[in-house]
């Protein structure tokens, strides 16, 4: 199972509304998650996750721990963790990333690996679980530089985005994306100040297997994301269950790195 959290940079579109990787805002983020809905065994859910994002001057050091408790129709508690991180630079061409999953005291299993983004297509080199490269299709963008592209998208007034994204969640490669952009406009009033002033909007990001002919996502996220890149609110389908994600804290840093 990923366990993906759209953090979104990019390197330079262009076009009227683009947005500098600059302005996106380093960042501290916790949530608390709750069972939206459950599908099939799980009847109860709840856990946090911290989102944390530093400006290391050229490039975006990006962690997301997720914890979570499933509990089953049986009674039985389930224990789910994750711990991803990610160091991508701001021209949105390099990637490390490094994933460890723990499922209810299992040994945890780890992606990791880095990837380059070349002037037609990349390569994911991976170091585990094993070594091996996979190919990255022409287009395809790295996790910030997926969510810049978003925002960019959104400001510019577009309603629905297709792109491929390689985040290193999974060991297939790249997936495909796709992002419906609903209501993007003007500062609205909300419990965050620092947040006021910028547009948002809401969205709804799926992610397919590349490999597949199903029309089934692997993962799809909702959320309201402000043009620096904040989502105060979330809604994650991981198939078997969505959990609803709600801002608890937020720390924005300084500009500059």
């Amino acid at each position: 199972m990923r366990y993906l959290i759209c953090a979104i940079f990019i390197f330079s579109t262009g076009g009227t509304g683009a947005v500098a990787a600059e302005e996106l805002a380093a960042h501290r983020a916790r949530y608390d998650l709750s069972l939206e809905r459950g599908r099939g065994d799980v009847i109860a859910a709840s856990g946090s996750m911290d989102f944390d994002v530093t400006d290391a001057c050229d490039a975006w050091a990006v962690r997301q721990r997720l914890h979570m408790v499933l509990t089953g129709r049986d009674g039985t508690e389930t224990e789910m963790l994750s711990d991803y991180t990610t160091i991508e630079t701001k021209d949105g061409r390099t990637l490390r990333f490094r994933l460890r999953q723990s499922n209810a005291g299992d040994q945890p299993s780890e992606v990791a690996g880095n990837a380059t983004i070349g002037v037609e297509d990349g390569d994911a080199h991976y170091t585990a679980p094993e070594v091996v490269t996979k190919k990255l299709p022409a287009g395809t963008l790295l996790p910030m530089a997926h969510t810049l592209a978003i925002i960019t998208a959104a400001k510019a007034g577009k309603k629905f985005v297709a792109v491929p994204v390689f985040d290193g969640t999974g060991a297939d490669g790249a997936q495909d994306s796709t992002i419906a952009i609903v209501n993007w406009g003007a500062p609205r009033s909300g419990p965050w100040p620092v947040l006021t002033t910028l547009s948002s909007g809401r969205m709804r990001i799926a992610f397919f297997d590349r490999a597949s002919t199903a029309q089934q996502s692997e993962y799809e996220v909702s959320m309201r994301y402000y043009e620096n890149g904040v989502a105060d609110e979330m809604s994650m389908d991981f198939g078997e269950f969505v959990m609803a994600a709600k801002l608890k804290d937020l720390v924005i840093s300084k500009p500059g790195c």
